[in-house]
């Protein structure tokens, strides 16, 4: 039954870096364009995600779950060492949602909306920011467990973690990340005045996406960063980054030829082959601390909690999911049927 519970863990946390991580890109899409296509994206957004982007956080939540009630060890570790964070995301996402239901519902149209276009916006890409910086700090090595004869000043034991420039690094990689999934799911979704805005818009984030990966990557083999040496010794891992490098290439023509169908299926091949690249080389161990890492599996909930949560993954999973399909296509999210 572990293997069931590893398998929802893995599926919630693909489903949110490609649904939530579409929502987040939709703000900073919108932050980083003019004021006329401020506007077309304000209105798109609205009409595309509007009506479900409450959704796409369900499986942050099935995530924290499944750790929580599974993993406790792992997640005691991480949720202490990486409280800041955790909660200066979880405010960037509460921030962002009343922005975002404000500035459509709010029956004034006066400055306020400024303030909420803007908090909409900056939110939209400092919260992913930080959730590639709390992935970042779980793979940095810097988490330092207190012993009897460790003990670390509250810096070394809740600041350096995560707030150093690989983990900011990672940060912006996932936030550009956010925008390349929004653009390439805009571009079937937008009129005929949007539609020229978001395939630029794609091609650009695709650029950001590859030059910050490499950045980044670059950036952890110069400081012997032991998540990334690892990733580089793995051949498994390195025969993926050249899969990857290679599907560009149709995602490029099919992002340039405006192709909605193909696009979303390159960009979500994209997607797995970086959390995989990212997780296969030091799985189980996701936890790197100071010298030493700690692996998802240590200390594992006893039996009969992980059995009855597995059958209730499976239960869960078999009336959320079509339910989540049907949502989707009601507001035409998902247009896999219809010709482009």
């Amino acid at each position: 039954m572990i293997a069931v519970v590893l398998f929802f863990l893995a599926f919630s946390l693909l489903l949110y870096v490609l649904l939530g991580g579409a929502d987040f890109g939709a703000g900073i899409i919108e932050l980083f364009s003019s004021e006329d296509n401020q506007k077309i994206t304000k209105k798109t957004i609205y009409r595309v995600m509007g009506p479900v982007w409450e959704a796409n956080h369900i499986w942050i939540i099935i995530l924290i779950v499944i750790l929580w009630v599974a993993f406790p060890q792992y997640y005691k570790v991480m949720v202490t060492s990486l409280h800041i964070p955790i909660t200066l995301m979880l405010i960037g996402i509460t921030l962002r949602g009343v922005a975002f239901i404000f500035r459509h519902y709010d029956a004034y149209v006066d400055k306020s909306q400024r303030i909420y276009n803007w908090l909409f916006r900056v939110s939209s890409l400092v919260t992913p920011i930080f959730l590639g910086m709390i992935f970042g700090g779980m793979i940095s090595s810097k988490i330092i467990l207190p012993t009897d004869t460790i003990i670390p000043s509250f810096a070394e034991a809740y600041i350096t973690p995560w707030f150093n420039m690989f983990s900011f690094l990672v940060g912006l990689f996932f936030a550009s990340l956010c925008a390349f999934l929004s653009a390439v799911l805009l571009i079937g979704e937008a009129d005929q005045e949007g539609y020229p805005v978001y395939v630029r818009k794609a091609k650009i984030a695709t650029i950001v996406v590859v030059l910050l990966g490499f950045i980044t990557i670059a950036y952890g083999y110069i400081t012997d960063t032991y998540f990334v040496n690892g990733i580089i010794k793995n051949p498994i891992s390195v025969g993926m980054i050249l899969l990857s490098a290679l599907g560009l290439i149709p995602l490029w023509f099919a992002v340039k030829k405006g192709n909605r169908i193909n696009s979303r299926i390159y960009a979500g091949l994209q997607v797995i082959l970086i959390i995989a690249v990212a997780l296969i080389p030091h799985f189980p161990h996701l936890l790197l601390i100071e010298n030493d890492s700690m692996s998802l599996l240590e200390d594992v909930a006893p039996d009969s909690v992980i059995r009855v949560l597995g059958i209730s993954l499976i239960v869960g999973g078999l009336i959320i999911i079509p339910g989540l399909f049907h949502l989707l296509k009601s507001f035409k999210l998902i247009k896999i049927l219809e010709k482009n």
